[in-house]
């Protein structure tokens, strides 16, 4: 994301990448000096973020956990969930359990920052199909808004080379639609006092579907505790 650049210069010293992946992020971030840690829910994400964290020498600490239960070792500064992670989150009432799993997790006055898909995104952008093609892969991507169950959904067919074969491989996903509401009131039961939602469209000028709505940037604060009298 384009504030990877800038967070150098913002008084992060410490950082924990949410739903990690395969570590990109975070090791972006740990080569601008910040104590990094990564946490995903699948054990190979964290395999192959451990396997490039050896490769290009850096500092990241990799652990598999759940969002909605997670614990680091020590409080950081930064929380972030990018991508559309919490999306995935299966039932609408479990982001209260991941809204309090991150603010166990930060320092007071530190940040949790994350992005959404907006059920604008589900219902103008998710049905289709596309293809992608790279040497080597080739992608069938089609998918629908459910909206009774207020969820996108995407099946995913595609086929890898492997030597003078292609292998096949099939996945259906989906993701729960939220309103602002939704979204931030976990997080004020949850302790932030400072709640700030931002449209994404700026940072995907490149896509010409991707409308105002259908993407949202948020940006929450964990208070200082009150002074004493």
């Amino acid at each position: 994301m384009a504030y990877n650049s800038e967070i150098s210069g913002s008084g992060v010293e410490s950082a924990c990448d949410l739903a990690c992946g395969t570590g990109t992020t975070a090791l972006l971030l740990a080569r601008q000096g910040i104590q990094m840690y990564g946490v995903d829910l699948s054990p190979a994400m964290c395999r192959l973020a451990r396997e490039k964290t050896r490769r290009v020498g850096l500092p990241l600490r990799v652990m598999a956990g759940d969002m909605r239960h997670f614990r680091l070792p020590e409080p950081v500064d930064l929380i972030l969930c990018e991508f559309d992670a919490l999306n995935h989150v299966a039932r609408k009432s479990d982001l209260a359990l991941v809204a309090r799993a991150v603010a166990r997790a930060l320092r007071p006055g530190g940040h949790f920052y994350f992005d959404v898909n907006n059920r604008m995104a589900f219902e103008t952008i998710w049905p289709g199909t596309w293809w992608v093609e790279k040497p080597g892969v080739a992608l069938v991507m089609h998918g629908g808004y459910d909206r009774p169950r207020d969820r996108g959904w995407t099946h995913l067919e595609w086929f890898l080379r492997d030597g003078t074969c292609w292998r096949r491989r099939r996945e259906r996903f989906e993701q729960v639609a939220w309103t602002g509401g939704e979204m931030k009131d976990p997080l004020r039961k949850a302790g932030f006092d400072k709640i700030g939602a931002f449209d994404a469209t700026p940072f995907f000028t490149g896509d010409p579907r991707i409308r105002p709505g259908c993407r949202t940037f948020y940006l929450a604060r964990k208070p200082h505790p009150a002074p004493r009298p």
